[in-house]
């Protein structure tokens, strides 16, 4: 029998900037980009909402691993996959 494999899906790693939700962090992902026209490389960031289970305290600073999924709520689409040193 075959083995039925997901979709591949989006991996981001980022910092915890709020714990404050019930199940839910917010995390800051930063990525660097080179300007288009000025050709100096310059940091972009986004703040995504992850789901985590358990309501797993995730302290503020802490890095994490996040995994797009399905839509968990109006703006909760990325869960923590884990929690890295």
């Amino acid at each position: 029998m075959q083995e039925l494999s997901r979709n591949s899906r989006k991996v981001r790693e980022g910092v915890v900037v709020s714990n404050k939700m019930k199940k839910t962090v917010t995390v800051r992902v930063e990525r660097t980009m080179r300007h288009p026209h000025f050709e100096k490389v310059i940091s972009r960031a986004k703040k995504y909402y992850a789901h985590t289970e358990n309501e797993q305290e995730i302290p503020v600073g802490k890095k994490v691993r996040i995994e797009e999924t399905r839509p968990l709520s109006k703006l909760k689409r990325w869960r923590v996959v884990e929690v890295l040193v």
